[in-house]
């Protein structure tokens, strides 16, 4: 009957793991686009209020003004244009301005790490239900060295590697506790 506990453990342990740690990274996601909205706005409060930000919005179709290139008459109030002043329409690139590239493509950070936190989930709950709880420094230690380099150059990898480990560890343990406690005296 133990060795059914044990394989329960580590069956809720290792793979129920993964949604709640998805959700825990979804959350903390919110919690960013929360702040940076804030920021954002807080930015955009303090550009209105600060005098020397002129900025300036061409609707007219030619982003040209008026027709001779100066203010836009009164008949024309949804299109107007500062006197004088030449702006790119929205899209089109300024003349001086360096040209469009090809996007670079996009590189995944902490690759592997779904089938990374499983393994480590499951060899958490395995220390904790044979009572070897040093092993898991071991585990934090191995999965610390593989990341080593990309967490040094990637501050979101430094930040996503810490909170996926915890989440994943968290579960892990409480769930080879409570079984331990409620199973295996």
């Amino acid at each position: 009957m133990t060795a059914l506990w044990v394989a329960l453990a580590m069956v809720v342990a290792g793979f129920a793991g993964w949604p709640v740690t998805a959700l825990v990274f979804k959350l903390a996601r919110t919690i960013d686009d929360k702040a940076d909205a804030a920021k954002a706005a807080e930015e955009a409060l303090r550009a209105e209020e600060d005098p020397s930000a002129d900025i300036t919005v061409d609707n007219s179709p030619s982003g040209l003004g008026g027709p001779d290139g100066g203010a836009v008459p009164a008949a024309d109030a949804g299109n107007q244009a500062v006197d004088s002043e030449l702006t790119a329409r929205p899209g089109q690139r300024a003349s001086n301005g360096p040209a469009a590239g090809p996007a670079l493509p996009s590189q995944r950070i902490l690759r592997g790490g779904a089938i990374i936190g499983v393994l480590e989930r499951l060899g958490v709950c395995l220390a904790i239900l044979t009572g070897q709880p040093v092993a898991i420094a071991y585990i934090v230690a191995i999965k610390g060295l593989g990341r080593f380099a990309e967490l040094k150059e990637t501050p979101v990898a430094a930040e996503r590697f810490i909170i996926g480990t915890l989440t994943s560890m968290l579960w892990a343990a409480g769930t080879a506790a409570a079984v331990k406690v409620l199973f295996l005296h």
